[in-house]
């Protein structure tokens, strides 16, 4: 009875699409998994360290994959903050 999924889809070729399509898209969740975790800086595994990530990220580096005409400018108002804060 317990024949497994190599002799499944050769018996039935029909399924073979299938298969390969949840194939692709379990693979591509996986591999975003794995460039979330290495290239974003808004992903974070454990919080040893700085108690507040989001200081260190880099303004004139865009973190969005498109960005349309879109110019990062420091507020004044909240510059004044953090120097004082600090």
């Amino acid at each position: 009875m317990n024949r497994g999924i190599w002799h499944t889809l050769r018996t039935r070729k029909e399924l073979i699409p299938l298969a390969g399509i949840l194939s692709m898209a379990a693979a591509g969740a996986f591999s975003f998994c794995v460039y979330s975790l290495f290239y974003k800086s808004d992903v974070i595994i454990h919080k040893i360290g700085s108690s507040e990530p989001w200081e260190a990220v880099d303004p004139s580096k865009p973190q969005k994959l498109v960005t349309v005409n879109q110019k990062w400018q420091p507020i004044e108002e909240l510059e004044e903050v953090k120097k004082l804060s600090k």
